[in-house]
């Protein structure tokens, strides 16, 4: 007897409900971690991109134990971004894949989906609504909400409103979860950590389930150029892209919607396009039939004449800023660091800046394998190394001893940022870089030059010391000589101790001088 199949539409929250080890809410550990992270991304994200410098406060307190392993962990979290319009707010944090991320636009939020993701994670998990203040303009909001995970829609338990007299703009959530605290809380700690080492810039602040405040403090009020939102390359369009951006564009002239709707395209360079595909500059894309519009996309793709795309669109760390933030939290003895060159990959432009730091307050790995810091959009990347392309270029590719230089048991810290309108992350969870060649061999390069760096200061301390070694012989041993000589001499020579010092004191300021000019 055969039963019929049946068939049935489920709405983006309920998929993510079904799918949540997907977005990084696999365990208690890993769903509390992911949760921390994707909310101050998102505050720091609010501040740069209104050129604030962000102040973030985040408080972890335990509220009651769901079995041996997971506790119920409030999550409450304040920025002092530019706030949100009060009609947004209920879909803003209460609508799966509704948000301010599905622009072309270098951000650290690549999905829109992180945080609510993390809001749908507690209400599964311990049923309390989200709690949301928000500052904006003159007025102070609150909303309680929960999603209806069926409708994919926000419910509004609560709303009030009020005046705003301090004219605080900014967000502050709140929401509970199960999660493992004790076990999660050393990886909450590293990522705000070397959050703050890329952003020197920020105050964040971190009070943890017992009280304890820990602060990391901006040490400079210098900040990266905000991102610029861009229009596709032709090098990265699909037919899709291009069948949608035709939709919008059905009343513009062929002409006018290559140079309007796509990155670096000029009119000499699309009418060079149109007359490969034997089509009038002057007709109206709405004309176009789909076989027309797949031709057009495979020209695009394939068609060599166009500039690669512009980075001055992107917002890297850059190198004064890099040096700032690990000299501030890592301390080091030297460092080296390097932003590379604007390159591109399938038609999205990508900055690589990497960096080392040696020795000072950095201890040698304890497990004999090299410390990467990894980032992305000036993410950390703290799960999942061994998928990574930064661990493939240290581990794999590079030759460590030429620059006599062993990140295996040195003092060393590896520091790689990748930057980009679409970071190529092999998951959802936004946890490791796929292995693209031409990003492959941005960071090996960067890496070889910063190494010969740390390689250089290396070898001119190895002959600073030798220098100071054999002064110091000369120092010990000159005066017993001197003594000897007049001594074999019967008395006659007599050498002044002024002389000795004297000679003495030029070998000193010889080293010095050699010191200041390797």
């Amino acid at each position: 007897m055969s039963s019929e199949e049946k068939f049935k539409e489920i709405s983006p929250a309920d998929f993510f409900y079904r799918n949540r080890d997907i977005a990084g809410f696999s365990n208690p550990v890993r769903a509390l971690y992911t949760a921390v992270r994707e909310l101050v991304e998102n505050s720091l994200d609010a501040c740069e991109a209104r050129g604030i410098l962000p102040d973030i406060i985040l408080f972890l307190t335990i509220e009651g134990q769901a079995d041996s392993e997971r506790n119920i962990v409030r999550i409450r979290i304040a920025d002092n971004g530019g706030g949100i319009p009060p009609e947004h707010i209920p879909n803003a944090f209460g609508k799966i894949l509704f948000g301010s991320k599905y622009t072309l636009i270098q951000s650290r939020g690549t999905f829109g989906l992180g945080g609510k993701m993390a809001y749908l994670y507690g209400q599964i998990t311990t049923n309390n609504p989200l709690e949301i203040t928000v500052g904006y303009h003159k007025r102070i909001y609150f909303f309680k909400i929960m999603i209806d995970i069926k409708k994919n829609a926000p419910i509004v338990l609560e709303r009030q409103e009020k005046n705003n007299p301090k004219k605080w703009n900014g967000t502050i959530v709140s929401f509970t979860l199960e999660g493992d605290y004790f076990r999660a809380f050393p990886k909450i700690l590293e990522y705000i950590k070397l959050s703050a080492l890329v952003a020197p810039y920020a105050n964040i602040t971190l009070v943890d389930a017992y009280g304890r405040l820990i602060r990391f403090s901006r040490s400079t009020t210098q900040m990266p150029n905000p991102p610029k939102e861009t229009l596709p390359h032709p090098h990265g369009v699909d037919v899709e892209m291009v069948k949608r951006l035709a939709e919008e564009n059905r009343k513009r002239t062929l002409i006018s919607f290559l140079t309007r709707s796509f990155h670096r395209v000029g009119k000499e360079t699309a009418s060079k396009i149109l007359e490969q595909l034997n089509l009038s500059p002057n007709t109206l894309v709405g004309e176009l039939g789909l076989d027309e519009i797949v031709k057009l996309t495979q020209t695009l793709k394939n068609y060599d004449g166009f500039l690669p795309p512009d980075a001055s669109i992107l917002s890297p760390i850059g190198e004064t800023l890099l040096k700032e933030g690990i000299k501030k939290e890592l301390e080091p003895e030297v460092l080296a660091v390097e932003s590379r060159k604007p390159q591109a990959y399938s038609g999205h432009p990508f900055i690589v800046e990497v960096g080392i730091a040696y020795g000072g307050k950095i201890t040698p790995p304890e497990d004999g394998n090299a410390i990467i810091y990894r980032y992305a959009n000036r993410i950390p990347l703290l799960y999942d190394e061994a998928n990574d392309v930064s661990y493939k270029v240290v581990n794999k590719l590079m030759n460590w001893k030429r620059y006599k230089i062993d990140p295996r048991t040195d003092p060393v810290r590896i520091i790689v940022h990748i930057c980009s309108t679409k970071i190529p992350y092999k998951t959802v969870g936004k946890e490791y870089v796929a292995d693209r060649p031409e990003i492959e061999r941005e960071i090996l390069n960067g890496l070889r030059n910063v190494s010969r760096e740390i390689s250089f200061y290396l070898s001119r301390k190895k002959s600073m010391e030798r220098e100071k070694r054999r002064l110091d012989v000369y120092r010990k041993y000159l005066p017993m000589i001197i003594r000897f000589a007049e001594e074999a001499a019967g008395g006659k020579v007599k050498v002044r101790e002024s002389s000795v010092k004297a000679l003495l004191s030029l070998m000193d300021k010889y080293r010095v001088l050699h010191e200041e000019t390797s």
